[in-house]
C-alpha cells in the first residue's frame, strides 16, 4: 500500500523559524525506540497507516531491500498491552523522534547512553537515509568561534545546487552556497544554531530520485567550517558586547558614584546675613564655617563686604570657647565614668571573695565528706575558675589604682619644670603675636594706599569736580592712615622692647647654666672626696647614706619593684626584660633611667656576663642580701 504523509513541524521554543513541509511516500511510517539498559523491553511506535507488523522480521527484512538499503535487523517483542494506538504514543513516556511534529529536525536533548534513532526523510528530488544506528557517531572537528558555514561532503556526482537548497534549507536560511566541482560543497547559514541542524544530516545516505547508479548516491558527511566572515561577524559582535558591556558599567558606576557637593553661592548682604546665623547655632555651624572659608578664598572680601566678614570671623572665634566648655564637660564625663567603672570593679571583686569563701568552706572536711566524686569535682573547678576570674579584675583594678598614682608623681615632678618653660613660651609666643601683628598692618597700610591712589586717579578723571563724598571719604582715609601709622609705631617700639626682654632673658640664662655646672662640678668634687674617706673608714653604709643614690620616691617604689622581679629571677634578666616587666605597670618609664639607677646601687644589684662567644650577655642580679651581710 502506498500512503502519502504530510508532516508539518514547527519550533515551539523559536516562533521565528516557521514551519517546514515533508511529504513522506512510503509503505509504512514506523518509529522505533531503543532498547532500554536491562535488555527487557522493546517500544515500537505503529502508525495509523501501517499495514505490516513490525514484529515480523520477514516483512520488515522485505521492506528493507525494497527501499534499496540493507536490512538492520531487529529483535524485538511483540507490541506492550499498554500502548494505546489511538493515541500513537506510549502513555507516560514522550516521544524522542525528531520528525514528530513540533520537535523540527535537531532532537530533544538524551543521555548520552541511549543512542538517537534517525528516520528517513524524503525531499521532491532525492531521499535520504539514515547511518545505521549502531555505529558511531561521525567526527567533527572543533568548532570556530561563530561558526555560520558547514562543509558538505560525499555528495553525488549528478546534484546539483538545487537539490543541496532543497535538501539544506530544512535546517534554515541559506545565505550562500559555494559548490566545488568535487563531490563537496560549502554552505553559509543566517543563524549559528542553522548549523547544529545541518550536522544531524552527517552520515545519511543520499540517493536522487530512485536511480541506483553511483552517480546519483552518496553518503553526507557534514562538519565545521572555517570562514573569514564568520569570524568577522563574530569578532564584531563581541567587540559590539564589549561596548554595552561597558557603558553598562559606566552607567552602573555613575549611578552608584556618591552626589557632588553643592556648589557655594556667591557673596551678598543676604547670603551673609545667614551664613551669620547659621554661625551662631551649633549644629550648622560646619557648613556655615565651609561657606565662608570658599568666600575668603575666593577674595570675596573687600572695603565694603570687611566688616560683615570681621563679624563672621568674630563669630567663629567665639565657637572656640564654646568647644573648649565641651571638652572640658565631656573630660568629667569620663573622669565620673572611671570612677563609676572602679566602684563597680570593686564591688565584683567583693563577692568575688564571697563566692571563692563558700568553695573553700565547701571543700573542709566537715562539708566535703558528704558530697559524691562528681559533686567534688564540680566545686573544685567551679572553684578555679572563680579564682582565676577573680585575680584577673584584682590586677585590673590594681593596674588603674598604680596609674592614677603614677600621674600624681609625674604631675608633681613635672610642675618645676613647666614653671620654668612657661616663661619663656609666654615671651615667645608675645613675639610671635606682635610680628604677625606688624605684617597684618603693613598690609593694611599698603591697601589703604592703594585705594587712595585708586581715589586720586577717580577725581583726576572727573576735572577736578567739587564732590563731597570724595573729600569726606579722602578725609576719612587719611585719618585712617594717620591712626595706622601711630599703631604701627607703637607696636615697632614693643616689638624692640620685647627682643630687648628676651636677649636680657637669654643673658641670665645662661648664666644660669653656668652656675649649675660649677655646682655640679663642686657636688663631684665632694663625692670623690667622701668616697675617699669612706673608703679609708670601710663604711659602705655610711657612703651609700652620704651619695644618697635613690633621689625620688618614685625612685624608691621603682627599686622596690625591680628587686622583687630579680628576686624571682635567681639568675638574673637582662635590662630589656626588666623594661619590658615596668612598661606594662607604666609606659614612660625609660630604660636608660632604669640603668643608671641600677649603676648607682652597686650593693643591691650587680652587673654580670652570661654565655659563650656569640651568646654573651649582660645580666643584672639582685645582690641586696649580700650587701647588708657586708654591712
Amino acid at each position: 500500500m502506498l500512503s502519502t504523509w504530510k508532516l508539518e513541524i514547527g519550533y515551539p521554543d523559536r516562533p521565528d523559524y516557521g514551519l517546514c513541509n515533508f511529504v513522506f511516500e512510503e509503505f509504512f511510517f514506523v518509529f522505533f525506540l531503543v532498547f532500554t539498559a536491562d535488555n527487557t523491553r522493546t517500544l515500537n511506535v505503529d502508525s495509523a497507516a501501517m499495514t505490516l507488523p513490525v514484529s515480523d522480521p520477514t516483512a520488515w527484512a522485505t521492506a528493507m531491500n525494497n527501499l534499496g538499503m540493507a536490512p538492520l535487523g531487529i529483535a524485538g517483542q511483540p507490541i506492550l498491552p499498554e500502548f494505546d494506538p489511538a493515541l500513537g504514543m506510549m502513555t507516560g513516556i514522550p516521544p524522542i523522534t525528531p520528525m514528530m511534529p513540533g520537535l523540527g529536525i535537531v532532537p530533544p536533548p538524551i543521555p548520552p547512553d541511549m543512542p538517537v534513532v534517525k528516520e528517513i526523510i524524503h525531499c521532491k528530488s532525492c531521499t535520504l537515509f539514515p547511518p545505521n544506528p549502531n555505529l558511531p557517531p561521525p567526527a567533527t572537528r572543533e568548532r570556530p568561534p561563530g561558526c555560520k558555514t558547514v562543509f558538505v561532503g560525499g555528495l553525488p556526482e549528478n546534484g546539483t545546487e538545487q537539490i543541496i537548497v532543497e535538501v539544506f534549507e530544512q535546517c534554515g536560511e541559506i545565505i550562500a552556497i559555494r559548490k566545488s566541482k568535487k563531490n563537496f560543497c560549502h554552505i553559509r547559514f543566517a543563524e549559528e544554531y542553522m548549523v547544529d541542524k545541518a550536522l544531524y544530516l552527517s552520515g545519511y545516505r543520499i540517493r536522487l530520485g530512485s536511480s541506483t547508479d553511483k552517480k546519483d548516491t552518496g553518503r553526507l558527511h557534514v562538519d565545521f567550517a572555517q570562514a573569514r566572515d564568520d569570524l568577522y561577524e563574530w569578532e564584531c559582535k563581541q567587540r559590539m558586547l564589549a561596548r554595552e558591556e561597558r557603558h553598562r558599567r559606566r552607567m552602573e558606576e555613575e549611578r552608584m558614584r556618591p552626589p557632588s557637593p553643592p556648589p557655594v553661592v556667591h557673596y551678598s548682604d543676604h547670603e551673609c546675613s545667614i551664613v551669620a546665623e547659621k554661625l551662631k547655632d551649633d549644629s550648622k555651624f560646619s557648613e556655615a564655617v565651609q561657606t565662608l572659608l570658599t568666600w575668603i578664598e575666593r577674595g570675596e572680601v573687600n572695603r565694603r563686604s570687611a566688616n560683615h566678614f570681621y563679624s563672621m570671623i568674630q563669630s567663629a572665634n567665639s565657637h572656640v570657647r564654646r568647644l573648649v566648655n565641651e571638652k572640658a564637660a565631656h573630660e568629667k564625663e569620663m573622669e565620673e565614668a572611671k570612677e563609676k567603672f572602679k566602684q563597680a570593679l570593686s564591688g565584683i571583686l567583693i563577692q568575688f571573695e564571697q563566692i571563692v569563701a563558700v568553695y573553700h568552706s565547701a571543700s573542709k572536711q566537715k562539708a566535703w565528706d558528704h558530697f559524691t566524686k562528681a559533686q567534688r569535682k564540680n566545686i573544685s573547678v567551679w572553684c578555679k575558675q572563680a579564682e582565676e576570674i577573680r585575680n584577673i579584675h584584682n590586677d585590673e583594678l590594681m593596674g588603674i589604682r598604680r596609674e592614677e598614682e603614677m600621674e600624681m608623681s609625674d604631675d608633681e615632678i613635672e610642675e618645676t619644670t613647666e614653671t620654668k618653660e612657661t616663661e619663656e613660651s609666654a615671651l615667645v609666643s608675645q613675639a610671635e603675636a606682635l610680628k604677625e601683628e606688624n605684617d597684618s598692618l603693613r598690609w593694611q597700610l599698603d591697601a589703604y594706599r592703594n585705594e587712595v591712589e585708586l581715589l586720586k586717579q577717580e577725581q583726576g578723571k572727573a576735572h577736578r569736580e567739587d564732590d563731597p563724598n570724595k573729600e569726606q571719604q579722602l578725609k576719612l582715609l587719611q585719618q585712617a592712615l594717620q591712626g595706622m601709622q601711630q599703631h604701627l609705631l607703637k607696636v615697632q617700639e614693643e616689638y624692640k622692647k620685647k627682643e630687648a626682654e628676651l636677649d636680657r632673658i637669654k643673658d641670665d640664662k645662661l648664666q644660669v647654666e653656668k652656675l649649675l655646672e660649677n655646682l655640679h662640678e663642686k657636688q663631684e668634687n665632694c663625692t670623690s672626696r667622701l668616697c675617699a674617706s669612706s673608703q679609708e673608714s670601710d663604711h659602705p653604709l655610711e657612703k651609700a647614706i652620704i651619695g644618697n643614690p635613690v633621689k625620688s620616691e618614685r625612685e624608691a617604689l621603682l627599686v622596690g619593684i625591680i628587686s622583687t622581679f630579680l628576686h624571682v629571677h635567681p639568675f638574673g634578666a637582662s635590662i630589656e626584660y626588666i623594661c619590658s616587666y615596668l612598661n606594662r605597670l607604666d609606659n614612660k618609664i625609660c630604660t636608660s633611667d632604669v640603668e643608671s639607677l641600677m649603676s648607682r646601687l652597686q650593693h643591691t644589684f650587680r652587673q654580670e656576663m652570661t654565655g659563650v662567644g656569640a651568646s654573651l650577655e649582660k645580666r643584672w642580679k639582685f645582690c641586696g642580701f649580700e650587701g647588708l651581710k657586708l654591712t
